[in-house]
């Protein structure tokens, strides 16, 4: 075993040597760019990316015209959210979205209110699911956008894209879904799904980071967006800058390799995942599953801990790279805003910890991991007089704390 072991593949995957094997004559040789129309190695080029264009539209069942390059998700994001709001203004200023989105959703969201667009933020349930009756009855005739994520980046709950599909197209509303987390783990079809808009970038995907792509629907409906980055044109004037061709290169390897293995790999990413969960639930008392206990990503585990402060929980294990459900910022610890918006108490929030496996994973890593958990989460509830008092049958809620 390597150290250390990396449990945070829904942060970032390290990019597969198969995929940097494609990308290298990129930079050396075949580097000219794509929007160069006069010579070779323009052509070239140009040539490389819309292979990679038509290989990333079939994948998720659309078209190589339909989609547009960027430079991640944060941006495909904001193109689609801003860029529909923009266009569609005249039909209507209300866009639906939920609470435990991605932050790159909620911020463009929250802008928009600034400018007096009108958003709905719909319930979620303890689990991370949303009401499809509640979406329904959410949209008004001046709805333009529902935007819902494909898989929770935090909690792993995926929504019902085909359900909520079909509520959109039958009200005529656009609907766009950030499949970041979801696109080369799960199986996805824009077509069946009636998805108008889809977000996604290469570097979950086993790819290089800094190349992202978004998915417009060119007919039934025709989506149409404003530019939010100007100069030069490229990508249908849908956003302009020079073409990253190595990132998208490789971005189409790796989402080629992903979609060969994919079965295979979430099969194998749920038992991990699985047997990671079992040893923990065995083992410990006072834990909690944070999201949906099936309707998942293959590659996600979020626990908390209870009466285990998590930023020393991660200290405990710090040969072990994971995620903390508290985001600690210089002033103030504050827990996961997915986790509130489940109720789940800031108690539990500030010991969630989210694994992540990936396919670089190995059973031998889990077993590790378990241990070390085990030990830490008991380690540090031997010094907790909050969990002594538990064991001995008392309510922590009745206790009246007095300070002196």
């Amino acid at each position: 075993m390597k150290f250390p072991i990396y449990l945070d593949y829904n942060a970032t995957a390290p990019t597969d040597p198969r995929v940097v094997e494609v990308m290298i004559p990129y930079f050396t040789q075949t580097y000219g760019n794509a929007a160069s129309r006069n010579h070779q190695f323009g052509w070239e080029a140009e040539q490389a990316v819309e292979k990679a264009r038509d290989l990333l539209g079939e994948t998720i069942g659309g078209g190589g015209r339909e989609i547009v390059f960027t430079s991640g998700a944060t941006e495909s994001n904001n193109l689609a959210i801003l860029g529909v709001a923009d266009f569609y203004k005249e039909k209507g200023r209300h866009i639906i979205t939920s609470p435990i989105e991605h932050k790159a959703v909620i911020d463009p969201c929250q802008a928009l209110e600034q400018r007096g667009y009108d958003v709905t933020f719909l319930d979620v349930d303890d689990d991370g699911c949303i009401s499809l009756e509640q979406l329904e009855k959410s949209i008004r005739p001046d709805t333009i956008l529902v935007s819902l994520m494909a898989g929770n980046n935090e909690i792993g709950t995926l929504n019902p894209l085909e359900e909520i599909g079909k509520i959109t197209r039958k009200h005529g509303v656009l609907f766009h879904t950030d499949a970041t987390q979801a696109v080369g783990k799960i199986p996805l079809d824009v077509e069946q799904m009636n998805i108008d808009l889809l977000s996604f970038t290469a570097h979950k995907m086993y790819g290089p980071k800094g190349v992202g792509a978004l998915y417009v629907r060119r007919k039934r409906p025709r989506v149409r967006l404003s530019p939010i980055m100007f100069g030069g044109g490229h990508e249908r004037g849908m956003r302009s800058g020079t073409l990253n061709v190595p990132g998208i290169v490789g971005f189409a390897k790796a989402l080629e390799l992903c979609r060969d293995e994919m079965e295979s790999e979430a099969e194998r990413q749920i038992a991990l995942r699985e047997r990671l969960h079992q040893r923990l639930q065995a083992e410990l008392d006072h834990i909690k599953l944070n999201g949906h206990p099936a309707q998942r990503l293959p590659n996600n585990l979020n626990v908390s801990f209870g009466y285990v402060e998590g930023e020393s929980l991660i200290m405990g294990i710090s040969d072990i790279a994971v995620s903390s459900g508290s985001a600690c910022t210089s002033a103030s610890l504050e827990p996961s805003y997915v986790l509130r918006a489940l109720g789940v108490g800031d108690d539990l929030a500030h010991s969630s910890i989210r694994f992540g496996v990936g396919r670089f994973t190995t059973e031998e890593e889990i077993d590790y991991t378990a241990d070390k958990m085990i030990f830490a989460v008991k380690r540090l509830r031997d010094m907790s007089p909050l969990y002594e008092m538990v064991q001995e049958g008392i309510d922590l809620s009745t206790v009246n704390w007095t300070s002196h």
